[in-house]
């Protein structure tokens, strides 16, 4: 079966079209009828015909023009040119567009009926090229998730081949010689951040990997291994020895949607650690570092790279506590940071034998670098006398219990000066933010210009963005472009690349896989309200 789109202002000529390719096609053609240039693009945009017969001289839109924006959304189409108006220039311009044939007018039948065959013939060509194409497709994607876990596993063993490796690169079309490995955990989590429920995890992790798979494609650019037990080991590949703060961000950031996106769709937990970046012969070492953070820390999304380097501690040292402190400070979690300030002051007092001194020192420290967090954080005047009490205070304390109480009321008070710094702060970025997506929604808006308009980081954004709208930033963006589009199509007779360009797309097939995934119709379902 073959679509057929007539496009002539002359309605004997599509009458004389259609009896001829009716007379001499019977039963294998569906005929569809234009007779401007832009019911012709709306029609090839809601029909997407197999071929098209159109005259060059066309009211409004003319058949060049007409052609050229329908080549944008199905750039299979094969079209023909019946005109009297045989300029060469027209027809060489039908020619770039992919026009196989021209046709002048008058025409008889014998000349159409050719010209009708060679396009089928053309047609035909096409679908079979596609179908190989697909069963070429289908056998690689099946094969490749072998390739990409032969990888994964080798680099993890410690007992590759370089040649294997070079092998597995060569399949992959895989350049960088760096990477940096996610492990993905899912389970139950405790409160201590802990997963439990290794083995159910492990089953419904496996039992939905294509799902599973299908969210890790969406987020990162990456190699992805198998499930191992209720792990999941994930490549991503870096071309230098190290990544710039943003890029960083941008991994982190990701990572953080992995998180959401998994844990919904499969209903359990999943935590993520990230390693740092190594050469890929070292890649077991980053995947270790990356599990190892998870064990050390409470985050959802753990970054090896906040590990103390370069120094090491006495084997009892609470090094974790110490960590979670300022990670609860910094997150300005009052009562964790109270919580784990308590417990670093009983190892403190366990191991002090009977002196202060050595306390009083760590404690002014801690309070010191917490302030540091505070002032860091914005929206606080640093002044140098204001500590001058400090010493003082700590030198005067007789016990144990009263040292103890001055660390705690320092610490929660450190807290709650990066709690008002970022309440007043988050709300302001946040509500600017949204006003200027609302307002510039057309344009290009990346999550690097927005931050810098601001003055912080992307991850920094990203991450108080998130916290103040519920949503992501890019969510925000695409649910406003997504609003504006419905608008559009429900209340104006403009073409699909029309409203993709007034919504700030400038891929209209991208446009369209966007617009089904928030509505779930594609938008020319939707104008056919098909909602």
């Amino acid at each position: 079966m073959y679509k057929i789109l007539l496009a002539d202002d002359e309605g004997i000529v599509i009458e004389s079209l259609r009896f001829i390719v009716d007379k001499e096609f019977p039963g294998l053609c569906e005929i569809l009828e234009a007779k401007t240039g832009r019911r012709v693009i709306e029609l090839a945009e809601q029909e997407r015909p197999d071929i098209a017969l159109m005259d060059i001289r066309m009211p409004g839109i003319n058949g060049i023009d007409a052609m050229r924006e329908i080549r944008l959304t199905n750039p299979n189409i094969v079209f023909v040119i019946i005109s009297a108006y045989d300029k060469f220039d027209y027809a060489k311009q039908a020619l770039n567009l992919g026009v196989i044939d021209y046709v002048n007018k008058p025409f008889d039948r014998s000349r159409i009926v050719q010209v009708v065959k060679k396009a089928m013939n053309e047609v035909d060509r096409l679908r079979e090229q596609r179908s190989r194409e697909l069963e070429v497709r289908e056998k690689l994607e099946s094969i490749i998730p072998i390739v990409e876990n032969g990888l994964i596993q080798d680099l993890l063993s410690h007992e590759h081949f370089k040649e294997n490796i070079d092998e597995y690169k060569k399949l992959l079309k895989m350049d960088e010689e760096y990477g940096l490995m996610l492990a993905i955990v899912g389970g139950e989590r405790e409160p201590g951040g802990y997963m439990r429920g290794a083995v159910p995890a492990g089953v419904k992790t496996q039992e939905n990997y294509e799902k599973v798979l299908l969210i890790i494609s969406d987020n990162f650019k990456c190699i992805t291994g198998l499930v191992m037990g209720n792990k999941i080991p994930v490549l991503i590949p870096c071309a230098r020895d190290s990544i710039t703060p943003d890029e960083y961000s941008r991994i982190v950031e990701s990572a953080n949607r992995a998180q959401e996106e998994l844990t919904e769709a499969l209903d359990i937990d999943f935590r993520i650690g990230i390693g740092p970046v190594k050469p890929l012969e070292q890649m077991a070492d980053s995947y270790s570092e990356a599990l190892s953070i998870l064990v050390k820390t409470r985050q959802t999304v753990a970054e090896s790279i906040d590990l103390p380097e370069g120094c090491e501690y006495d084997t009892d040292y609470p090094l974790t506590t110490e960590k979670d402190l300022f990670d609860a400070i910094t997150q300005g979690d009052v009562a964790r940071s109270v919580k784990e300030a308590n417990n670093f002051f009983d190892w403190m007092e366990k191991n002090s034998g009977g002196e202060m001194s050595d306390i009083c020192l760590k404690v002014l420290e801690f309070v010191l670098w917490g302030e540091r967090l505070a002032y860091s954080n914005g929206g606080h005047v640093y002044h140098f006398l204001s500590r001058s009490g400090y010493l003082p205070e700590i030198n005067s304390m007789n016990s144990y219990d009263e040292l103890r109480l001055w660390f705690l009321s320092h610490i929660e008070k450190a807290v709650n000066m990066i709690n008002t710094a970022n309440a007043a702060q988050n709300e302001d970025v946040a509500e600017k933010a949204k006003k200027y997506i609302d307002q510039h929604y057309r344009e290009d808006i990346s999550l690097d210009d927005l931050s810098a308009m601001y003055g912080i980081s992307p991850f920094y954004f990203s991450k108080v963005f998130k916290t103040q709208t519920g949503v992501t930033f890019t969510d925000y963006i695409t649910g406003v472009r997504v609003g504006k589009a419905r608008q559009l199509l429900e209340g104006t007779s403009k073409s699909m690349k029309e409203i993709c360009s007034e919504v700030g797309y400038s891929d209209p097939n991208y446009f369209s896989r966007i617009f089904k995934k928030n509505t779930g119709v594609t938008p020319t379902e939707y104008k056919e309200g098909k909602r």
